[in-house]
């Protein structure tokens, strides 16, 4: 099975994974990796596996572009420092236990210890944000999870990329690899900025000249990854900061640089887009995981019990360093006042979302088959087994343990997020009513007084509709029941626009451009209401 058809495959699976996913109500990335294996189970079933190459430098930009695109740049700001441990100290410090366990138990040499230990030291926030999303979980501890996914991917690659060097040509320094890290953290970081500013300059160049229409805005966008990862990449630099540096860039000046067709096009198109990468990449999981045993066969048994080993002790470790490092921070002058020791519910939710994926597998693929002097590189199948049992234990163990553990800790805030949602609406819908208001001297026609009336009426309505229950909880529980039969009724008419211009189509009373224009509003109408 070549690599075209071998992609289709995986498209395949990704769709039959989403389906199962969504009936199970399951992580996305669990049920990837399990209609992976049973693909893999099959008899017959060709054993073949992407080019990690294609894994490392297709996959992995988008994926990193969109993790800075969703970032909430304030509380990243506000929970730099908690992230700055998780993302740097404490990837570190995994990447020294596990390697520790692998020279102690296994025999690994030193170098082939920290590729290990830094291949298996970042955790995903992929399955942790599909389950927050529906627990409503404290912005806080979101913030925390999905910005120590963003930072501590380029920590881990830069000790995987020094641990490998020493791997394959036997030298290593650690002053070197010391400024050398920071070299790489502080050029990836300006990299970033620098492609970010270059993409606004461009898209405002080309609105300028009214040369750019929604579809091209989005082939800019889905380029933009690359342009931020690869040339960095290639300089030697964090290709990794850079994609996620850009992505925050452009995501927070996305209301000058894009139109709002072209945002609400490119939402629907960064969603499909993430969803196969990430069903690719999971499914490999399950489908290189057999021939992987396989290859170890004789001595199987010992590396599942250092699987195992080294499972326990990114679980453990994790949890050992969330508890005290919180309450050490706070010990710095004015970290305490200016931010509060969270509750030991909120800490256990941190320590308990160390779920690893996409990173750690192109990591572990990627590693060269021979060192410098043309051998077979010591332990490369050994470190790709281990940190695929890894990825499969944490994703299953904490993946489908860890909506249970925040119901269970009752740390959801969604009344208070909902509460907000409506008092930010009234305000902006206020700010409408005024700028209508300002401008109802100006009107000169008959027609421009009646469309105001009637747009100030419906703002009107609107606001009182969002006051009347922002306080009450039976008014909220009336309101929602009034806005779900708002909706029914609305999709319903919309259904019944639809229902009478495909008839005129089908009689040919209308020609499929009109058809397909009348439709796009429809749709977008039946959007706003989902």
């Amino acid at each position: 099975m070549n690599q075209a058809l071998l992609l289709v495959a995986l498209f395949g699976g990704v769709i039959v994974s989403a389906i199962v996913a969504r009936r199970l109500r399951i992580p996305y990335p669990i049920a990837f990796v399990a209609i992976g294996l049973a693909f893999a189970l099959i008899p017959g079933m060709p054993q073949r596996e992407l080019n990690p190459q294609l894994l490392f430098l297709v996959v992995l930009p988008p994926l990193l572009f969109s993790g800075g695109w969703t970032t909430d740049w304030y509380e990243f700001k506000r929970n730099f420092g908690a992230i700055s441990t998780l993302a740097v100290g404490l990837v570190i410090f995994t990447t020294v236990v596990v390697a520790v366990l692998a020279h102690q138990l296994a025999g690994f040499d030193w170098a082939t210890a920290f590729i290990l230990g830094a291949i298996v030291s970042p955790p995903d926030a992929v399955a942790a944000e599909s389950i927050f999303e529906r627990m409503a979980v404290p912005r806080r501890i979101v913030a925390i999870v999905t910005g120590e996914a963003l930072v501590n991917d380029g920590t881990a690659l830069v000790l995987y990329r020094f641990a490998v060097a020493a791997a394959v040509s036997g030298a290593f320094s650690l002053f070197h690899a010391s400024i050398a890290f920071v070299f790489n953290v502080v050029l990836g970081i300006v990299f970033g900025l620098v492609i970010g500013a270059t993409i606004e300059f461009v898209m405002r160049l080309l609105a300028r000249f009214d040369v750019v229409d929604p579809s091209v805005a989005n082939v800019v966008i889905l380029l933009a990854p690359y342009a931020a990862y690869l040339p960095a990449d290639a300089l030697g630099i964090s290709g990794v900061l850079s994609a996620v540096t850009a992505g925050i860039y452009v995501s927070r000046r996305s209301q000058t640089i894009f139109s709002p067709e072209g945002r609400v096009i490119g939402s629907a198109v960064w969603s499909v887009t993430l969803l196969l990468l990430n069903g690719v990449v999971f499914l490999q999981i399950g489908l290189i995981l057999p021939r992987i045993v396989r290859s170890l066969a004789p001595s199987l048994g010992t590396y599942a019990w250092l699987a195992l080993i080294v499972s326990i002790a990114v679980i453990v470790v994790r949890l050992v360093w969330v508890f005290p490092v919180a309450r050490l921070r706070r010990m710095i002058p004015g970290v305490a006042k200016r931010d509060p020791l969270p509750s030991w519910q909120s800490l256990l939710v941190l320590g308990w979302s160390g779920m690893r994926g996409i990173v750690s597998l192109a990591a572990a693929l990627a590693l060269p088959f021979r060192d410098a002097t043309g051998a077979p590189l010591a332990g490369r199948s050994e470190i790709i087994f281990i940190t695929l049992c890894v990825i499969v234990v944490t994703l299953l163990l904490h993946g489908l343990t860890l909506g249970p553990l925040i119901e269970w800790l009752g740390i959801s805030e969604t009344d208070t997020r909902r509460a907000q949602e409506m008092a930010i609406r009234v305000q902006a819908l206020q700010e409408g009513v005024n700028y209508l208001r300002s401008i109802e001297s100006s009107l000169t026609t008959p027609g421009e007084s009646e469309a105001l009336g009637r747009l100030l009426g419906e703002y009107q309505r609107r606001i009182e509709h969002l006051h009347g229950h922002l306080d009450d909880e039976d008014a909220e529980r009336d309101a929602k029941d009034e806005r779900e039969a708002d909706h029914r009724l609305e999709l319903a008419a919309l259904d019944a626009e639809r229902r009478e211009i495909a008839r005129l189509r089908r009689g040919g009373e209308i020609p499929d451009d009109v058809y397909q224009s009348i439709e796009y509003d429809l749709d977008l109408a039946g959007l706003q209401l989902h």
